[in-house]
């Protein structure tokens, strides 16, 4: 759908990296590394998002860093955007919210990163039937044509966990009572 919309996949892949978790920093070589394209393409198309103010950026020593301006009046809309493209919306609407003791979810791999790919990494925090998850689990995957690979902690287990030895701290993307999806 995205990629109708907009033609450059470096963009698309810097509004992944930025717009999907808005914690997100990173730096021209970083970036140049992780999406594996010219570092000139890559400043090109962050000096663009920043001059439209979409992005911020702030120098830290001899690195410039960037990161979404959440203040931008489009940032929500993005994020939208960025959420139905991955088609994380679906599997929140049709898998998260039927689960009835689901307490939280919480995205992790590569899309915790801001990378796209062709596997979703949830976390689920709760009391759930496993039984009706696969089922739920196997009809989302027919739609969405990515893979769902899930973790289920009961709550005191998920926060005795060290994530900082993780490498990327699990984004929270659904809470029971709360819609997370206008990034709050």
């Amino acid at each position: 759908m995205i990629e109708t919309l907009i033609s450059s996949k470096t963009r698309i892949k810097l509004l992944l990296k930025f717009f999907f978790n808005a914690k997100t920093k990173a730096y021209l070589r970083a970036l140049e590394s992780e999406f594996g394209e010219s570092s000139n393409a890559i400043r090109l198309e962050l000096n663009r998002f920043e001059k439209a103010g979409m992005l911020s950026s702030e120098v830290e020593g001899n690195k410039k860093y960037y990161s979404a301006n959440t203040g931008h009046p489009l940032f929500a809309t993005i994020r939208n955007l960025v959420i139905k493209h991955i088609e994380l919306d679906k599997v929140i609407d049709n898998v998260l919210n039927r689960l009835g003791n689901l307490q939280a979810a919480y995205l992790t791999g590569n899309f915790a990163k801001g990378l796209d790919s062709h596997i979703i990494d949830l976390i689920l925090v709760g009391e759930v039937d496993q039984d009706y998850l696969v089922q739920l689990i196997g009809k989302i995957e027919a739609i969405i044509k990515r893979k769902v690979r899930y973790l289920i902690y009961a709550e005191e287990e998920f926060n005795h966990i060290d994530w900082s030895s993780q490498g990327t701290d699990p984004l929270l993307v659904w809470a029971a009572g709360k819609d997370l999806k206008d990034g709050e």
